[in-house]
């Protein structure tokens, strides 16, 4: 089947929840039907009826925009889906209950596919089941494409590339901070958590996905020098200041080093990278380290227990479907600092990188990362040398990807470290 044959651009799937709908919002802003052509996807139709109607009529260049209705528990739907569009843009979670058979159902029909997941065991899962069909079959599926995981990967690539064009050599070793950041958090986001803290006390394989710094690695690939996340306050050695754990860092760090090795470890089998969140120096620097760590722990704590995350379910956390306000995403902001440190025959050099937005980072921001790498997909933008398989970002889609997102107001920029840049933080 060839792309001319195919009625829709992208397939927003989930585009009644609260993250699809920002995506279908911002790509019915950002283009016109003449540039992409947009379906929303679900499987509520009068509720993609009601979305379809109050975004046509807020948007002036659009007339119509078509409703694909399907459901996630049927693969057949999901294939006829797929097979009328060149890609499918899903925010349909958890992932672990619904991905999978989408994702089958893109790579039968030869659709590009790309997700927000920040599930490991999930991601895990489709590497397993999946990678090898859709090599096969020359389909991009491209996980991870919101904040988990575009900033850390992304401005991975961004350092290595800085440091081999102007050092000759990788860094050696990548530390992602993330600096700051206000947003929001919708039912869907929390309930996603739930599966994973669930199925890490449940399921062997997920545990295992969490316990191995190198789960996403190719298979017989699935060691190396990573020790793991960081679990307790830290003096960083980069930049002299307190760090805390970071909650993103399980996600973040394995698909950095799974596009170091699906790219052919352009970086080194000796690659190391970590995620922490800097606190600042001195004794109010370790006090808030200890204070994030304390939180963490605890969260985790709670949501490790089935009584405990079950009542956080039930009682604290929003319901599936509710999310931040028009105006938490407006006002949102982030900021996500990469250092690369290597040794060039001149000596020793630090890269620094910053990927940020004033938009809240899991939605306003997000609905743009994952837009605009539907439209790479879409566009065969991408500087991978990949043609198919279960990919990341870096992997998958690449430099093309951060082009898109500094024409839509991301800050992403790298160069040299100096001692005094080093020297101000704090």
């Amino acid at each position: 089947m060839t792309d001319d044959d195919r009625s829709h651009d992208i397939v927003v799937w989930g585009a009644t929840g609260v993250a699809g709908r920002f995506v279908a919002e911002y790509l019915t802003e950002r283009y016109a039907p003449t540039d992409l052509s947009v379906a929303l996807g679900g499987r509520d139709e009068s509720r993609l009826d009601a979305l379809s109607n109050d975004l046509v009529d807020r948007r002036e260049a659009w007339d119509e925009l078509p409703v694909a209705l399907g459901d996630a528990t049927d693969p057949a739907s999901l294939r006829e889906i797929a097979r009328d569009t060149r890609v499918v843009c899903t925010t349909v979670g958890p992932y672990t209950t619904y991905g999978t058979p989408l994702v089958e159902a893109c790579i039968d029909v030869g659709t590009d596919y790309c997700d927000l997941t920040g599930e490991v065991n999930w991601v895990r899962e489709t590497v397993d089941r999946c990678h090898d069909a859709a090599v096969a079959a020359e389909t991009r599926v491209v996980h991870s494409c919101g904040f988990d995981s575009v900033p850390a990967d992304l401005g991975t690539l961004l350092v290595q590339t800085f440091a081999l064009e102007e050092h000759g050599v990788p860094c050696d070793a990548v530390r992602i901070y993330l600096e700051e950041g206000s947003g929001g958090v919708s039912g869907g986001t929390l309930a996603s958590a739930a599966e994973l803290f669930e199925a890490a006390s449940t399921d062997p394989l997920a545990r295992q996905a969490l316990r191995n710094p190198y789960s996403l690695a190719p298979r017989g690939e699935r060691t190396g020098v990573d020790e793991g996340m960081q679990r307790f306050p830290r003096k960083d050695s980069l930049r002299g200041e307190w760090t805390a754990p970071s909650p993103m860092a399980a996600t973040n760090e394995r698909i950095v080093r799974r596009s170091n090795a699906l790219l052919g470890y352009p970086w080194g089998r000796e690659f190391r990278c970590s995620e922490a969140i800097p606190t600042g120096r001195g004794v109010r620097g370790a006090a808030g380290a200890t204070l994030v760590t304390g939180g963490l722990g605890l969260f985790a704590a709670a949501m490790s227990l089935g009584p405990t995350r079950n009542a956080l379910r039930r009682y604290a956390f929003p319901e599936p479907g509710e999310g931040p306000t028009d105006e938490q995403v407006e006002n949102g902001h982030f900021t996500v600092r990469i250092l690369g440190r290597g040794t060039a025959p001149g000596g020793r050099f630090t890269v620094d990188a910053t990927v940020g937005a004033d938009r809240d980072p899991g939605y306003g921001a997000t609905a743009r990362m994952l837009g605009e790498a539907a439209v790479c997909l879409v566009r065969r933008e991408t500087d991978s040398p990949l043609d198919g398989g279960v990919l990341t970002p870096a992997s998958g889609i690449g430099l093309p990807l951060v082009e898109r997102l500094r024409d839509v107001g991301f800050t992403a920029v790298v160069g040299d470290a100096t001692e005094a840049s080093l020297a101000e933080d704090a």
